[in-house]
């Protein structure tokens, strides 16, 4: 790395750093605000509210990084600009493209971040900031469940159904199970608990009933069991919830939310794979949103550089203001987008990445102009 990159990094590390801290405990303190009232009536110890808000880190850090990025990449090209270094940089003979070398490298690797951060520490980091909010006491039974809970998976024609659902523990409380066999008879499975452990389900006091081959109306007792475990009940608990969250987020035509896992959506996919057209657009525009959703960091660097090398103090200042505009205009449209594809109106892929195209060229065509 030469001397000139380290010098810009340098300039850049620290905003970054102050902006990504500053905005995440705005982040932090607004959830706090708003949660403050169920923390009380949890009676939660500061010391786990702490522990709570620090496994949330990573999602709310998915969250912020991009528009961190953008101030702090504006403030350093705003002091480079004002001490007529960029001027000195482009006399000694090095394009725009070579200055902009680190920050777009900066950029690529923010995208990065935000993909491991959404796709893997964010979603694990979330379930264990639930996790804190369970109850210590053994004896004590208010645990976080899903009341009436059912789950369809049509690729192999198993409907589950159960009184509750623990998704952290794993376990269903009344849980009923609709399957085929292999012979294409359909049976009943009746429990009064299920745990899953070491990727196998386990039934409590299982009985099991099948439909009466003369075509009556009554079911027949295949057996009843104090134990049973069903390996071939291939859903896992992580799936069971996902789909719990896709289905809600799908019966709402929720739009403007993009933190669903591309694993949880291709899992939904895969077990739905006779979803109708409306549901399918939400599902792909979903789908397509999150690895664009990546990209936003790399897009963001194109959008600033242009308007953060303006010289003067007065085009800086118009410089600095106008890149905050084309942002935030930015960041609406993937919005506006989102809403379309999900609605059916526009093809998923464009309506995912359309924003992100027309932006990146848009900066990359205001660079090639001061070349």
């Amino acid at each position: 790395m030469r001397l000139l990159d380290r010098y810009l990094l340098r300039e850049l590390t620290g905003p970054l750093v102050a902006c990504l801290t500053g905005f995440l405990l705005v982040w932090i303190t607004a959830d706090l605000l708003e949660r403050i009232a169920d923390f009380q009536g949890r009676q939660l110890a500061w010391t786990r509210v702490l522990v709570y808000y620090g496994w949330r880190v990573p999602e709310f850090l998915g969250l912020v990084l991009p528009m961190a990025l953008l101030l702090a990449l504006l403030y350093a090209l705003h002091r480079l600009a004002r001490h007529h270094e960029i001027t000195a940089m482009r006399a000694a003979g090095l394009g725009l493209w070579r200055i902009a070398l680190p920050y777009l490298g900066v950029g690529l690797g923010c995208s990065g971040l935000m993909w491991t951060l959404n796709e893997h520490w964010g979603p694990e980091s979330t379930r264990r900031a639930e996790a804190v909010l369970r109850p210590v006491e053994p004896g004590d039974d208010k645990r976080v469940r899903i009341a009436n809970f059912g789950f369809m998976n049509r690729r192999d024609h198993r409907a589950w159904h159960a009184d509750a659902f623990d998704p952290l523990a794993g376990e269903l409380t009344g849980p009923q199970v609709e399957y085929l066999t292999p012979e294409g008879r359909r049976r009943w499975l009746f429990a009064s608990r299920a745990v899953y452990t070491n990727g196998v389900w386990w039934f409590q006091e299982a009985r099991e009933f099948e439909s009466n081959p003369q075509g009556e109306r009554y079911l027949v007792p295949v057996q009843a069991v104090p134990s049973m475990s069903r390996p071939d009940f291939t859903e896992t608990p992580e799936q069971l919830y996902s789909a719990h969250v896709v289905r809600g987020r799908l019966e709402r035509r929720a739009s403007r939310k993009l933190d669903l896992p591309v694993r949880t959506l291709r899992d939904y996919a895969r077990l739905n794979p006779d979803l109708s057209p409306e549901e399918r657009a939400w599902l792909e525009t979903q789908l397509q949103g999150r690895f664009s959703l990546a990209a936003t960091c790399t897009v963001v660097v194109l959008i600033a550089l242009p308007f953060g090398v303006m010289p003067g103090r007065r085009n800086v200042f118009y410089g600095v203001a106008g890149s905050i505009f084309v942002a935030f205009t930015y960041f609406v449209l993937q919005q506006v987008g989102l809403a379309l594809g999900t609605g059916g109106h526009l093809s998923p892929w464009l309506a995912a990445w359309a924003p992100n195209l027309a932006f990146a060229g848009l900066g990359i065509a205001m660079i090639q102009r001061f070349r």
